[in-house]
């Protein structure tokens, strides 16, 4: 996911800008403890930590 945001830098930059690691773990943390189930039609979203 790093890659996505931080591999080139425009034109017209000094340098390079991206989200934080801190920013990346969170995110990926957030969408490891995401859990969706569904219940007879009903999508229930539940975060596990």
């Amino acid at each position: 996911m790093t890659k996505l945001y931080s591999n080139e830098k425009p034109k017209n930059q000094k340098k390079a800008i991206g989200p934080k690691k801190e920013t990346i773990d969170f995110l990926l943390n957030y969408s490891k403890a995401l859990e969706v189930k569904s219940y007879k039609g009903i999508l229930c979203e539940n975060i596990l930590n």
